[in-house]
């Protein structure tokens, strides 16, 4: 019987890599599969990991049929043993319906990998669709920290710097700061992993540096 797997973690955690890894270790043992991603850091049609390993994918735009590229993929003498579906949490919750149905009625795997929540920290449709409809859900081991050295849990954006909590859900940035390649009447937008506290108290590193937050003060006294 085929899966639906859904691994997840925060930015950082090595979702891709185990993507990249996934397939690899499937292709090895003679299974022919497809790999999907969707606003990859990296461009279009690609899945990409902060190790710099790369793989060409097939981009997810909002309209895509995961049912129907399957089912014509085998019509034509194609064969599909599995989905390797990285960057999920940008894709809508019908197609989550339709990669449940691929397993169901196709029995295909599929290994999907994404963040749980945006940077407002509420989940994302797909992701939360995946909550629902997943076999199993795997939260990976490679935890990501925060600045301050607990586990992150967190996604965090900045904008030139300062942490924002509204605006677009959808918008490509990758951890840390770098040189601006934007236009420059445009915010330079990254991301931080933060730990819940220092996400709801708005507390980044680039933050914590500038005030020379040792400790968080005490709520009283």
């Amino acid at each position: 019987m085929a899966d639906l797997l859904f691994f997840t973690g925060t930015m950082d955690s090595g979702k891709s890599t185990l993507a990249l890894q996934t397939n690899h270790n499937h292709s090895a043992r003679g299974r022919v599969g497809r790999i999907f991603t969707a606003h990859d850091r990296a461009g279009t049609s690609t899945l990409s990991s902060r190790l710099g390993l790369t793989h060409d994918a097939i981009e997810v735009p909002t309209d895509h049929d995961f049912w129907g590229y399957v089912v014509g993929e085998l019509t034509q003498g194609g064969r599909v043993d599995y989905l390797i579906c990285d960057e999920v949490q940008f894709y809508t919750a019908e197609q989550v319906e339709q990669l449940a149905k691929v397993v169901d009625e196709l029995a295909v795997d599929v290994f999907a990998f994404g963040i749980l929540t945006d940077f407002r920290g509420r989940l994302f449709p797909a992701t939360s669709r995946l909550v629902e409809l997943a076999d199993r859900m795997l939260t990976l081991q490679v935890e990501a920290l925060c600045w301050c050295g607990e586990r992150a849990t967190h996604n965090a954006r900045t904008e030139d710097g300062v942490m924002v909590t509204e605006g677009e859900v959808v918008v490509v940035g990758d951890v840390g700061t770098g040189p601006p390649s934007h236009p420059d009447d445009e915010p330079e937008v990254a991301y931080e992993v933060l730990c819940r506290r220092h996400h709801r108290r708005r507390v980044t590193a680039a933050r914590a540096r500038a005030t020379s937050l040792v400790a968080d003060p005490l709520p009283f006294g």
